[in-house]
C-alpha cells in the first residue's frame, strides 16, 4: 500500500524499511454497523470479511479499501477477552496500525533488539493464495504496530479471510492513501515516543511545533512530525502544554483514558469534490468563520483554485517552500470526542499547515464549549 515517494529524509536509518501503510484495524462494538458506514457515508469498497463463517469463532472483521486505503474493522464475539477490555477503556478505536515491509521476520528482529516490546512472534499464514508472515510491537498507549510481509500472496486481504463481494456497493469519493497518522500522548510523554520511533524504528524528526506554534487564548499543545526515511510513513505526536483551559489533547486522553490514534489524514487529488460528496452523504467538518477567508490569500499567496468554494466548504490553505496544501478536518467520527479524520490535498507543501493551527484549534474549542469539556 505505497504512497507517492516524496523525498527521503536523510537523518532516517530506514534500516527496516517501511513499504507503505498495509491496514488499519479498529476495535468497534459492532463491526457490521461500522462496515455500512464507512461503506456509505466515505465510500469504501467492501473486499474482505472473516468470522464465523470463516472458521473464526472468537471475532469478525470486515474489510473495506478505497485507493491505497484498507480499513479493517473487528468485533468480538463474546462478553470477554481483549477486545472487549479494549473497548470498554477506550470506546471503538484504532487497535493496529500495520505497515507493509518486505521482510517481517527482520523487522520484528531489528525493532526487538532496539528496545521494542514485543506483541507478535513472526508468524506464517497460509492458504491456497499464498503465505503471509506478520510479526508486531507495542508503540504509545495500547496501539499496536504490525508488520505485514505479503510479497508471496494474492488472496483478496491475509489468510483467514474470504473475498467479500456485497451487491450494496457506494461509489468513493476520491480518498487516495493515508498521508499521516496522529497519536496523542500524555504529559511529558512526546519526547520518550519521539525517541522511540528514532531508535526503535529509524525514523527522524521532520519538524516540530511547540505551545508558541499551537496556542489559543485558551488552550495550547506541542507536537513533533517523525518520518520513516522514504516519507512514506508520517507519524505527529502530541503532549499537552499548559494553558488556560483544557486542550483537546487533555479531552481526548480523558475519554480514550490513555494514549492512542487522534486523527488519520487522508489525500485526494482534489478536495473539493471529495468533501462536497462526504457533506452530501452526512459527514460533519468543523466551522471556520467566513473572517478567515478575508485575508488568507494574503498570507498564502495565489492559489488554482476558486476561493468561493473552500470557503463554502470550509477548507483551509496553507503554504510552505515547496508549495501549499488545502486541508479540512472532521468532527469526531464516534461518540466519545477521540478520532476525527483530515482531508489533505498537498499542491507541493509537504508540511502540516501550521498557518492555519490557530483556526483550526478555535474551531476545536468551539465544540469542545458546547460539549461542556473546554
Amino acid at each position: 500500500m505505497t504512497t507517492p515517494l516524496k523525498k527521503l529524509i536523510p537523518q532516517a536509518e530506514d534500516f527496516l524499511p517501511l513499504l507503505g501503510t498495509d491496514y488499519i484495524e479498529f476495535y468497534v462494538g459492532n463491526a457490521k454497523q461500522a462496515a455500512y458506514y464507512y461503506q456509505t457515508a466515505w465510500g469504501f469498497q467492501p473486499i474482505a470479511y472473516s468470522g464465523l463463517e470463516t472458521g473464526q469463532k472468537h471475532q469478525t472483521s470486515y474489510v473495506l479499501q478505497q485507493g491505497k486505503i484498507r480499513l479493517v474493522l473487528t468485533s468480538p464475539l463474546h462478553p470477554d477477552g481483549p477486545i472487549n477490555s479494549h473497548i470498554n477503556s477506550h470506546g471503538d478505536a484504532v487497535k493496529i496500525l500495520a505497515l507493509w515491509v518486505d521482510d517481517a521476520t527482520k523487522s520484528f528482529e531489528e525493532t526487538i533488539k532496539r528496545g521494542a516490546k514485543p506483541y507478535l512472534q513472526p508468524t506464517m499464514e497460509k492458504d491456497e493464495n499464498g503465505t503471509v508472515i506478520r510479526s508486531g510491537i507495542h508503540t504509545y498507549g495500547e496501539t499496536i504496530h504490525i508488520f505485514v510481509e505479503r510479497k508471496n500472496y494474492s488472496g483478496a486481504f491475509l489468510p483467514g479471510y474470504k473475498a467479500w463481494d456485497k451487491t450494496y456497493k457506494t461509489t468513493d469519493v476520491g480518498l487516495k492513501y493515508v498521508d499521516h497518522i496522529v497519536g496523542n500522548v500524555g504529559w511529558n510523554e512526546m519526547n520518550e515516543w519521539c525517541d522511540f520511533y528514532t531508535h526503535v524504528m529509524g525514523f527522524a524528526q521532520l519538524v516540530s511545533f511547540d505551545d508558541k506554534d499551537i496556542s489559543t487564548d485558551y488552550t495550547a499543545l506541542m507536537s513533533k512530525v517523525m518520518s520513516n526515511g522514504n516519507g512514506r510513513i508520517k507519524f505527529p505526536i502530541n503532549e499537552p502544554a499548559i494553558g488556560r483551559k483544557k486542550s483537546q489533547i487533555e479531552e481526548y486522553i480523558d475519554f480514550y483514558n490513555g494514549a492512542g490514534v487522534q486523527h488519520m489524514a487522508l489525500a485526494t487529488d482534489n478536495i473539493i469534490e471529495t468533501v462536497s460528496q462526504l457533506q452530501q452523504r452526512g459527514v460533519d467538518f468543523l466551522t471556520i468563520p467566513a473572517s478567515y477567508y478575508e485575508t488568507v490569500l494574503d498570507r498564502v499567496g495565489t492559489i488554482d483554485e476558486d476561493l468561493e468554494p473552500l470557503k463554502e466548504l470550509g477548507i483551509l490553505i496553507d503554504r510552505d517552500e515547496e508549495g501549499y496544501l488545502l486541508q479540512i478536518f472532521t468532527k469526531p467520527v464516534l461518540d466519545r470526542p477521540t478520532l476525527f479524520f483530515e482531508i489533505i490535498q498537498r499542491k507541493g507543501a509537504q508540511s502540516f499547515g501550521k498557518g492555519n493551527f490557530k483556526a483550526l484549534f478555535e474551531a476545536i474549542e468551539r465544540e469542545q464549549e458546547q460539549r461542556g469539556t473546554l
